[in-house]
This record gives C-alpha cells, sequence and structure tokens, in this order.
C-alpha cells in the first residue's frame, strides 16, 4: 500500500504536518493518554491494595499497626508474636 504524502495523516492540531503517519504525528506531540501505561499507576494501586488488604487482615486479628504500610504491619505482627 503507497504512503499518502507528508502531512496527510496529520491531526488537526499538527503544527508542523510533516508525518507519515496519524501515529507518528500523536507520538510527536508526546501526548499521556493512559496514566496506567505512562506512570506505573496501575502497579503502585495494585501493591497499595496489598497493603490495605494484609493491614485489614492485621486488624481482624486483633492487631493494632501503627500504619497500613507493608513494614508497619509486619512490625505489629513481628510484636505480637514476640510478646
Amino acid at each position: 500500500m503507497p504512503r499518502k504524502r507528508k502531512g496527510a495523516n496529520c491531526s488537526s492540531s499538527c503544527l508542523t504536518k510533516n508525518h507519515s503517519t496519524y501515529g507518528e504525528c500523536i507520538r510527536a506531540k508526546g501526548l499521556q493518554l493512559s496514566p496506567a501505561v505512562n506512570d506505573n499507576y496501575g502497579t503502585r494501586q495494585k501493591q497499595w491494595d496489598r497493603d490495605l488488604d494484609h493491614y485489614e487482615k492485621a486488624v481482624n486479628d486483633g492487631l493494632s499497626p501503627t500504619g497500613t504500610q507493608r513494614w508497619q504491619v509486619d512490625q505489629a505482627i513481628k510484636e505480637a508474636d514476640s510478646g
């Protein structure tokens, strides 16, 4: 399939109109369309959810962690086991 002339596939707001494909044009703008792809939001969210689940289990077991982060919950579990 032959390519169209440069700029024919650019978005309407493209300033240079010199891209061979629409994808090239969009990539040149440096848009961040999905935070999950661009800044590992999904990974951080999953870690936070795991930490909160761990905290909830500790509280349900009768412990009182100083915070919701994993290390704080683990510290409360360790203190309960040793004392």
